[in-house]
């Protein structure tokens, strides 16, 4: 399209959203160039803002723009050029309106997949015109429509965006939505994306906008995913390992990224809530869409196959690749470490050498007879390097007191394997902070606020007190994290399914299924394995005080497995699967139970507990429940070694019971994941310091549900 031409089309919907030409001229070339090119086929508007000159700002937005550019480029083939970013002062109301209408409304023709994101800030505004009702609100770059009138705010309406997308002559538009509207008065751990309700006068520009648009006959129905289900639950943020990212946005294309996504999105929904937890944060995504059992047409990569990331460039020496890695789950990611492997579709593999952050630098591992490196290749994880000395990380609250934050630091010194930093400024597993009802108290948090059980200090307890009694909790908080970085369910060459089942007089009813995908060898068994998760997941995995609960387990490989589950139950504890073997002298009360490997045979199944005399019954308090079922091809010899050590009483064998040395269990339990991969001297230099794991020898697959 001419430049001349854009701007007489665009005029129109310029002066209905009280913008000048020059104004939008301010875009730059670049929004043209997006522009010119022949009718795509897939079109994606893009906004994020962190950068508000009214209130805080936020720092992850830009990076969710960015995961979701390289996501839609490099898994699901749109081009660059289709791809309009808007963001800091560019993403007014005026421009984000005008480019929806002109690039995607435009453009877009049925059949057409459209994208459109939006990160930044939500609010609740109660309109003049309306003073009894609240609405969810966009806030947009520029808050304010004039220095001189504060109540007078250019928000986007949520109802306007939505009709704005039901506009659109597609079927296959998907929307994400990483913001929301109530603000929290305290806030402990990460940011949060709301601003304060307010009265306020919207933009008049904005009011007729939205009549214009409810007078049209509006058939479509998108898909529109949100960060949160409830209107007290905050979207949040997180700092990770030299970025900030909506929590959302990275579980949402992490997942994409390494999973064929299943064709209901609640599915889909369910394992971000999973990621969601595990990086601190209670939010529930929704699917905020009338229809039922929603399609995720519009979310169909162009290769079936997943992967861990991609080739975003290629040195001159044809050798040197820089990686996007934002596959790779994102409490792993902080700890990927060098030497880590990765294959290419044409069988070569890259070695990491340096990552900072997303990206990382690697090298071709054998030059002769290689491929040429094309940029845009997806790299799938083959090793997985970690070091050994990973550490709990607490975070000081911006609330406690220097006194308070320097006698805290002098008490998690004691520790070995604790660190401690400030709130805000680096990653964080935690947040040490004042209870805000009682400010006397001490207690550990997790990064979105909720208190953890067990760990409050008493009323005007000293800080080093309180922090000494924390002992036996961060020790199983250490040995969950060190577990949470074996899961690999989209990089394992195991072909392995586990069902997770509650158990009545009936049948087994399904709660939730969890498998390797990347094992499978064709696309139809891919797509047939695919099919079978929509039938038997369930999308918010809920679990009854009291119900009886057992785990099916299928070997779909070609090799033995071995079998270890650990997970922390409804209260912070750690707890682990017991598979005791009989004592040879049963009468005798000095005979020690003995724990038995738990192997399962090529093409063989079972359940746990194996018998129906071994009953898995859920108690309360009602909470949420996590746990990791882990398998090798080898014996977990120094894990069954670790559980052993631990003094169990014959009246403790239940099948799944409190793990009384949670760290060193989880210890033994990475380095036999380690002998397990045996790997050549040449591929693990760094055997001393670090752990070394083979996708091709271990499986590790992460069950979260809420019981209730």
């Amino acid at each position: 399209m001419k430049r001349r031409t854009f701007l007489h089309r665009i005029g129109s919907i310029l002066a209905v959203l009280g913008v000048t030409e020059a104004e939008w001229l301010s875009l730059g070339n670049r929004y043209y160039q997006a522009l010119a090119q022949p009718s795509p086929r897939k079109l994606a508007l893009l906004i994020g803002i962190n950068q508000y000159s009214k209130t805080l700002n936020l720092s992850g937005c830009l990076t969710d723009v960015e995961l979701q550019r390289e996501l839609l480029i490099n898994r699901f083939g749109f081009q660059g050029s289709d791809i309009l970013t808007l963001t800091e002062e560019q993403a007014s109301r005026e421009f984000i309106e005008a480019a929806f209408l002109d690039h995607l409304g435009k453009q877009a023709k049925p059949g057409d997949m459209v994208v459109f994101h939006f990160s930044g800030y939500g609010t609740r505004v109660t309109l003049e015109t309306s003073p009894d009702t609240m609405q969810n609100a966009l806030v947009t770059a520029n808050v304010a429509l004039n220095s001189q009138d504060d109540k007078i705010v250019n928000h986007i309406l949520e109802e306007t965006l939505l009709l704005l997308l039901r506009s659109l002559p597609t079927d296959k538009v998907t929307a994400v939505l990483d913001t929301s509207y109530d603000a929290l008065s305290t806030v402990i751990g990460l940011k949060t994306r709301a601003l304060q309700e307010s009265v306020a006068k919207l933009a008049i520009e904005e009011l007729d906008f939205l009549q214009q648009l409810k007078t049209q006959n509006l058939s479509n129905t998108p898909i529109v995913l949100a960060a949160t289900s409830e209107p007290k639950q905050p979207a949040r943020e997180g700092l990770f390992s030299g970025f900030s990212a909506g929590l959302f946005t990275y579980a949402l294309t992490q997942y994409l990224w390494e999973f064929t996504p299943a064709t209901k999105i609640q599915i889909a929904l369910s394992h971000v809530e999973n990621s969601l937890y595990k990086l601190g944060s209670k939010q529930q995504p929704a699917l905020l869409s009338s229809q039922k059992n929603s399609d995720v047409t519009s979310l169909l990569p162009d290769d079936i196959i997943g992967a861990e990331g991609a080739v975003s460039d290629i040195e001159e020496d044809g050798k040197t690749v820089h990686l996007w890695l934002a596959g790779l789950p994102p409490q792993v990611l902080l700890y990927y470490g060098v030497n880590s492997r990765f294959t290419l579709q044409t069988k070569e593999q890259l070695v990491l050498r340096s990552r900072t952050g997303l990206t990382a630098k690697a090298q071709i591992a054998k030059i002769e007879g290689a491929n040429p490196l094309k940029i845009g290749q997806l790299v799938q994880e083959a090793v997985r390097v970690l070091p050994r000395n990973i550490n709990l990380i607490i975070a000081f609250d911006t609330g406690l007191e220097r006194i308070e934050r320097v006698d805290a630091t002098s008490a998690f010194a004691g520790f070995s394997h604790v660190s401690t930093v400030v709130a805000g400024e680096k990653p964080a597993d935690y947040v040490f902070a004042k209870l805000q009802e009682t400010p006397t108290r001490y207690g550990l948090f997790s990064l979105g606020g909720e208190l953890i059980p067990n760990t409050t200090g008493e009323v005007g307890e000293a800080v080093k007190l309180t922090v000494q009694k924390l002992a036996p909790k961060l020790s199983t908080l250490l040995a969950a994290k060190l577990w949470r970085l074996t899961e690999n369910q989209g990089s394992s060459r195991l072909a392995l399914k586990a069902t997770l089942e509650i158990i009545n007089n009936i049948s087994p009813r399904v709660v939730m299924q969890r498998e390797t995908v990347r094992a499978f060898k064709t696309e139809t068994s891919i797509k047939k394995s695919v099919q079978t998760r929509l039938i038997t997941s369930l999308p918010t995995p809920i679990v009854p005080i009291g119900s009886r609960m057992q785990y099916r387990v299928e070997n779909q490989s070609d090799r033995s497995v071995y079998l270890i589950l650990l997970g922390l139950n409804n209260n912070h504890t750690a707890v682990a699967f017991y598979s005791w073997e009989t004592p040879q002298e049963p009468n005798t009360a000095d005979t020690k139970p003995i724990l038995k490997e738990i192997v399962i045979a090529p093409g063989e199944s079972l359940t746990l507990p194996q018998n129906t005399a071994s009953q898995w019954v859920i108690s309360g308090p009602a909470s949420e429940c996590e746990q990791q079922l882990i398998f090798s091809t080898t014996p977990f010899s120094g894990t069954l070694a670790a559980l052993n050590t631990a003094k169990y009483s014959t009246a403790e064998q239940q099948p799944i019971g409190p793990l009384l040395n949670p760290l060193d269990v989880a210890q033994a339990l990475l380095q036999d994941l380690h002998n397990a991969s045996a790997l050549k001297t040449e591929m693990n230099t760094t055997a001393a310091d670090s752990y070394s794991w083979d996708v091709n020898n271990w499986a590790s697959l992460s069950f979260s549900f809420q019981v209730v």
